[in-house]
């Protein structure tokens, strides 16, 4: 008897969502850094266990929108947290509630979907705490459950999927046994370059950035030729993705290329171009290119 579940993982930026559906998934689905609307699009991701099949939708962080692009990535939010079997809130292990988490609260009330408290990170405070931050969540909104949990370290996640099993109905598996997300292999190799932005630019630049797979071929060894794009806002932004001598378009290729290699399980000709699309986070018709449609 098979059974599946829709999960919603939502929370403020950097709380740890795509760390954790990675962890559940047991491979990377999703990009991760240390820096804030990592994830702009919402990313499915298929985690099996038993004849049970829970499909995760890790979504962009909520936060106060200052482009086009921030609308979409809140509007999918807002979204994704209705007509699901169970929403996961995830939170810092901080007694006291954000404006994030109050609007995302307030969405859960209107939309009545039933929700699972996730405190993350709770492998960086002393345990005693977290009895305070469980109670001021208590006390807000009538969660199913509120378990503490580390994505980093894993401690908490075989719990977490238990609870889940609660919310799993009998029926049919929505996608395939082996199937770990529903995004293209080329959607997947972009995001890997765009990590690579995130992690080795600082301040605005890495926000500003899209990235194309504007090559994808197989060839008959194996062998795969991948060239990509990189989109930025200014042309000063140009000048310090390439780099001196190209120095930082070279370090940023090499570590894609890396991760590339490893999720496809094959060798890889990357190469990359860097152009200039002024304001594009703010053009419509931009967005759409960029594969940002409304939901």
């Amino acid at each position: 008897m098979t059974k599946a579940a829709m999960i919603t993982v939502c929370g403020r930026p950097n709380v740890g969502k795509s760390t954790l559906t990675n962890a559940l998934v047991g491979e990377k689905v999703a990009i991760v850094s240390n820096k804030p609307q990592t994830t702009r699009n919402r990313i499915t991701a298929i985690v099996s266990r038993g004849d049970t099949q829970f499909v995760l939708m890790d979504t962009p962080g909520f936060h106060k929108p200052r482009t086009r692009l921030g609308d979409y990535m809140v509007n999918v939010v807002k979204e994704s947290v209705a007509d699901v079997d169970c929403v996961l809130l995830l939170v810092e292990p901080i007694a006291s509630i954000g404006p994030q988490e109050e609007a995302l609260i307030e969405r859960l009330k209107q939309t009545g979907a039933p929700a699972i408290l996730v405190i993350n990170k709770i492998d960086t405070v002393d345990k005693t705490r977290l009895l305070e931050v469980m109670a001021v969540y208590a006390a807000a909104y009538a969660f199913d459950a509120i378990l503490p949990v580390s994505a980093l370290t894993g401690d908490g996640l075989d719990e977490l999927l238990d609870e889940l099993e609660k919310y799993a109905e009998e029926g049919p598996h929505l996608f395939p046994e082996d199937m770990i997300t529903d995004q293209p292999e080329r959607q997947i190799c972009a995001e890997l370059v765009r990590e690579k932005l995130l992690q080795c630019l600082d301040k605005e630049i890495p926000h500003g950035t899209a990235v194309e797979v504007t090559r994808f071929h197989e060839r008959d060894d194996g062998i795969i030729d991948l060239e990509v794009t990189i989109y930025c806002e200014k042309d000063s932004h140009k000048g310090i993705i390439i780099g001196k001598k190209g120095a930082m378009l070279k370090k940023i290729g090499e570590l894609a290329r890396t991760d590339i290699e490893e999720f496809m399980g094959a060798k890889v000709y990357l190469q990359t171009w860097v152009k200039v699309k002024e304001n594009w986070r703010d053009s419509a018709a931009q967005l759409r290119n960029f594969g940002f449609t409304e939901l």
